[in-house]
Order: structure tokens, then sequence, then C-alpha cells
């Protein structure tokens, strides 16, 4: 789990939806997924599903600031590099207002950079606006194969 991680949300989410946080769980620690192809993947029906992806990271002003509602992202890079940024959705500016049928709203905000390798999860909660998938230095031009879990979130 990465530093940024707010690890006391994770323990009042484990508690909460403790079964399908241990199905997310078990999905990522399964030492096939470098041999996964992309695609969707179900997990526990509509509460608990991945999606793995494999493709270029995207230029800093190609990318953007999200939030979600109804589900957390636990996002993890199974091969190469991105670098992915943090900010609280309190400070930040809405560019896109909440949209219920994509579970996403659209921010302007500075935040914190990391960079995302493999061997680490992120996990983002409603409160934290997330700008993934942009390139790394020295990673500009290679593929990314990236798993993003969808956690639904407990109120």
């Amino acid at each position: 789990m990465h530093p940024s991680v707010d690890k006391v949300e994770f323990a009042t989410q484990y508690e909460k939806n403790k079964d399908a946080w241990d199905k997310a769980l078990k999905f990522l620690n399964d030492k096939k997924l470098d041999t996964l192809p992309p695609g969707k993947y179900l997990i526990d029906g509509t509460n608990v599903y991945a999606t793995i992806t494999e493709a270029p990271s995207k230029e800093f002003d190609q990318s953007a600031w999200e939030s979600h509602r109804n589900f957390i992202d636990l996002q993890y890079v199974i091969k190469g590099k991105e670098k992915i940024g943090v900010n609280p959705v309190s400070s930040a500016k809405v560019l896109k207002p909440y949209d219920e049928s994509k579970d996403v709203a659209n921010y302007e905000a500075k935040g914190q950079y990391y960079t995302a390798v493999p061997g680490e999860f992120f996990l983002f909660f409603p409160t934290d606006a997330h700008r993934p998938n942009i390139k790394a230095e020295g990673y500009e031009t290679a593929k990314v194969k990236k798993l993003v879990i969808k956690i639904k979130y407990i109120k």
C-alpha cells in the first residue's frame, strides 16, 4: 500500500465491507496478473470488479483530476510505471460536476505526484481527487499494464 493512502478510511471501509475487500485483495494477490489479458473482470457482482488495461500513459495535459462517490479505486501498476496525482477533493475546484451515471466528477487542483510502480497499490476514496495515467519520466513511450479494482463505497 502506498504511504499516501488514508489508512484510517481504509480500516473503516474494510470493517464495513470485509467480504468485498477480501475478494478484491485476493484478486490483487493473484500471481497471474501479468498474464491476464486487458478487459473487465467481475469479482463480486456489481460490488467489486476489475479492469486491466495495457496502453501508453498520457501526456500531463491530457490527464484529468477525478473522484468517485460510489466506488473506491484500487490502482495497481502491473508492468511499467506512471505518475499519479493525489489531492483532497475539499481543496479542488470543480470543473465538471458529479455525473452519477459515470460516478465521476472532474477538478482543477495542484496535488502531490507520485510514481506508481509494481509492488505498491493506491486507494482513492470519495474524499480523494486523483489524476492517474500520467507518463513517468524515463518511461515516455512504453506501455503500462495496469489494474483498477472498483470496490463499492459504504457510507
